[in-house]
């Protein structure tokens, strides 16, 4: 067995470590306004609920280990003392994860997910209406755990109200955990979905993704992707250019059938087959082969 002091590692050793050990961890996509009424979408895995009277969920937004920075929602919580606690399931995984893109200040991470806002009831913060189950919260206290990069800071928040998705309730009014249908975070990519086990998200962080808003009307429009798939597409900080479409089209014979069918569904279905093997640079040559 390998015994190590905390202090003899690297910090994204040790922070690896942790996250790949303390896991799978439950999420929290955390709703947030700033002072000046701009609304902010921010997922977090260091989340869990510790009382219930009274309700008490508590997520800790880290310094950034790169440079010590500190997050939005970690400021708008300090400014503003209330947040929602939207909880993640399979269905808006994608979605959730570009979320955690670093885009600049100002920038409406609901847009860019293709996430929908909505409001609350009794706090300011938007909730998310993908999201199966979303918590209003005010926030009691924040207690910061250190001043350099990757120390945390425990946001201990209220719960004031709660929404449910019927949909995810048994006959007895209970959530089932069939329905509700979770995912939780581990280390590196890696993600647990409750049902079925393992899978790999790739990371926005270090390319921000053009977003979700940025995917053409009649890409969002098709009955054939679904909320992960525009994740996916969303998640790709480029699009391939005209030259990169051509040389694609042509080295794929099966495709120039597809594409000369000029049946849009079944152009589609092609990109979506590159889309469930998480190649997506080749599902949007696909997609905008007869838009270029």
């Amino acid at each position: 067995m390998i015994s190590i002091e905390p202090k003899n590692l690297s910090l994204a050793k040790l922070q690896s470590y942790l996250q790949g050990a303390v896991a799978p961890r439950p999420i929290a996509l955390a709703s947030t306004i700033s002072k000046s009424g701009k609304p902010n979408l921010a997922p977090f895995s260091f989340f869990n609920v510790f009382s219930a009277n009274p309700p008490i969920l508590v997520f800790s937004p880290a310094r950034r280990v790169r440079d010590n920075t500190i997050k939005h929602t970690l400021i708008n919580c300090e400014a503003t003392r209330e947040v929602v606690i939207n909880i993640v399931n399979f269905d808006m995984v994608q979605q959730m994860s570009l979320s955690s893109a670093e885009y600049p200040e100002g920038v409406n991470e609901f847009l860019k997910s293709g996430l929908t806002q909505m409001p609350s009831d009794i706090i300011k913060p938007y909730r998310v209406a993908q999201s199966p189950v979303q918590f209003e919260c005010k926030v009691n206290k924040i207690i910061p755990l250190g001043n350099e990069g990757g120390a945390g800071n425990l946001i201990i928040c209220e719960v004031v109200k709660i929404h449910i998705n019927e949909a995810i309730l048994d006959e007895n009014g209970e959530i089932n955990p069939n329905k509700i249908d979770l995912v939780a975070r581990l280390g590196e990519n890696w993600y647990s979905r409750a049902k079925t086990g393992l899978f790999e998200v790739e990371k926005p962080l270090q390319n921000m993704g053009i977003g979700v808003d940025s995917i053409p009307i009649f890409i969002k429009n098709s009955p054939v992707f679904d909320s992960n798939d525009l994740g996916k597409l969303g998640n790709c900080n480029s699009l391939p250019t005209k030259e990169e479409i051509d040389i694609f089209v042509n080295q794929n014979f099966a495709l120039k059938g597809v594409l000369s069918s000029d049946d849009v569904r079944k152009i589609h279905l092609k990109a979506k087959a590159y889309l469930d093997t998480n190649d997506v640079l080749s599902a949007w040559k696909v997609l905008l082969a007869k838009e270029i």
